[in-house]
């Protein structure tokens, strides 16, 4: 049976991190690389890993690398700090490893919680992530944000999904939006882009209904009309911060 490693990046998620952990018991290693934070992380990760490192913030992509270099083990489970690994998806996940895998990366779905609800339209259910893989043969594309596995043309599809604490409320959402479309705008200016009147006055409104008739999320009601509405505010923010002076991006922070 092939053993796992299980990496983790951090960032002041004293809230989140030992719910997150106490679903790792079974792993064969978890490895945790936080990135400054002035909270309790730090102190609760040690209390289920004594494989805790701090690493100066380098985007989302770079640590999740950095993270995997360091675990001992050649098939890696990465998980965010505010998800939890179901004992359906752990059992699945061993079942893989115990079998011997057929592909190098597989995904795994997820559900996300936005505050106690579970956001079940939208695109956001089944919300299939890379997760699982092979580190000698795939790795995270080393983006400010929205990293992705690569190469993914190969990929497997596991069955039970993962916990996802996504948003905590409204304000938490509008927070973290507006940081992620800060770094998505910081990266894409950094290689030269900058956007058009397609760009600022097509693509939000293409959002909304994308999210909010085609993906079904008025079957979510309010909620589903207010994150497909965000959907299209995000999606113009992204691209108006290239055309903006004030890009600098925000301090570093794990969602």
């Amino acid at each position: 049976m092939e053993k796992i490693s299980v990496t983790i990046i951090t960032k002041n998620e004293e809230k989140n991190i030992g719910r997150c952990l106490e679903s790792l018991k079974w792993a064969d290693e978890i490895v945790v690389v936080d990135t400054d934070s002035n909270d309790r992380t730090v102190e609760i990760c040690k209390q289920y890993t004594s494989r805790v490192f701090n690493e100066s913030w380098h985007g989302y992509g770079k640590p999740k690398n950095i993270c995997a270099a360091k675990a001992q083990n050649r098939w890696i489970l990465n998980i965010d700090s505010d998800e939890v690994v179901t004992p359906e998806s752990a059992e699945e996940i061993q079942k893989v490893l115990k079998e011997g895998p057929q592909y190098p990366v597989y995904h795994l779905p997820r559900k996300n919680y936005f505050g106690d609800r579970w956001v079940r339209f939208g695109g956001w259910y089944p919300d299939r992530i890379l997760r699982l893989y092979d580190k000698e043969k795939v790795a995270f594309s080393e983006t400010q944000v929205h990293e992705r596995l690569t190469p993914d043309n190969n990929a497997g599809s596991l069955k039970n999904a993962l916990t996802h604490y996504s948003y905590a409320d409204r304000e938490d959402y509008l927070q973290r939006q507006d940081r992620y479309s800060t770094l998505y705008a910081q990266e894409k200016m950094a290689n030269g882009f900058r956007a058009n009147w397609t760009h600022l006055y097509l693509r939000p409104p293409f959002a909304f209904l994308k999210k909010y008739i085609i993906k079904q999320g008025f079957m979510d009601g309010y909620l589903g009309f207010f994150l497909a509405k965000n959907a299209a505010s995000y999606t113009y923010q992204k691209y108006a911060k290239t055309l903006s002076n004030d890009s600098s991006p925000p301090a570093g922070e794990v969602r």
